[in-house]
């Protein structure tokens, strides 16, 4: 069996007296769409900021790719190939859909800043090539006549398409995103399925945190529950919906 890409092991996060994510453990599949679900206040998205180094972790463990990269900083992380989405959109409002997703290329860009400064030779071949791959994933996500519009100036759909483009732009093995459908209509977020599975065919692997219970169960591989921080079940989503502890939680315990 193929090692995991994505290895969690005994993670513990503790705010003052709150324990928001205790001993949480499990592996995430190359080429897999797992989902992470649970109540609000669960420690999904401090699960999150654990795994992409934007919080320290108590205790624990994390390892990519074969190696350990717990605590290490986000921009770290990042470089090393996991890159996120966020749960309220983050994009430069004043910049173009283009510029916006080319950020995403710069942070594995290898020219200095003092080429830059002096526009190098090898500087504008890799601006180049970091403009033609944005491009590329604006017509992966069919958003390439949006190209030219000001960020700020989007539907809110629209700018989640952008954030999920300058994500990829980073190259990543592993794909974050953080409750990718909020905000997101019926139709939106059957396109957003659609595209998510697009993302798994290019051999980018996916962990997400999502609400929408429909888009969970109908793109992913498996499904871990959390519920106040703790894992309490891990399975194929035929086996998570018909978990008792997971119907207790969700619907209460006469339903259980």
């Amino acid at each position: 069996m193929t090692t995991p890409l994505l290895q969690v092991r005994q993670l513990n996060r503790r705010f003052g007296g709150l324990h928001a994510v205790k001993d949480i453990c499990f592996d995430v599949q190359r080429q897999h769409i797992k989902a992470v679900i649970g109540p609000n206040g669960a420690g999904k998205t401090t699960l999150f900021n654990l795994i992409a180094g934007a919080l320290p972790a108590d205790g624990g463990e994390v390892i990519f790719g074969g190696r350990s990269i717990s605590n290490w900083p986000a921009h770290r992380v990042a470089g090393a190939g996991l890159a996120r989405t966020f749960q309220n959109v983050k994009l430069f409002g004043n910049m173009n859909v283009l510029e916006n997703v080319m950020v995403g290329g710069h942070v594995r860009s290898h020219a200095g800043m003092l080429a830059g400064m002096f526009r190098a030779p090898h500087t504008r071949r890799e601006e180049a090539r970091i403009r033609d791959r944005a491009g590329e994933l604006l017509d992966l996500l069919d958003i390439a006549g949006l190209a030219d519009r000001p960020a700020g100036a989007l539907a809110f759909g629209q700018q989640r398409a952008v954030e999920i483009a300058r994500a990829l732009a980073l190259e990543p093995q592993l794909l974050l995103l953080d409750e990718p459908a909020a905000g997101l209509n019926r139709h939106e977020t059957g396109r957003l399925g659609d595209l998510i599975r697009k993302i798994r065919a290019l051999n980018i692997t996916i962990l997400l945190v999502e609400h929408d219970m429909s888009l969970v169960m109908d793109i992913s591989d498996e499904i871990v529950v959390l519920s106040f921080g703790e894992k309490i079940a891990e399975g194929r989503p035929a086996e998570i919906q018909r978990h008792p502890e997971v119907i207790r939680v969700y619907l209460g315990d006469d339903h259980a």
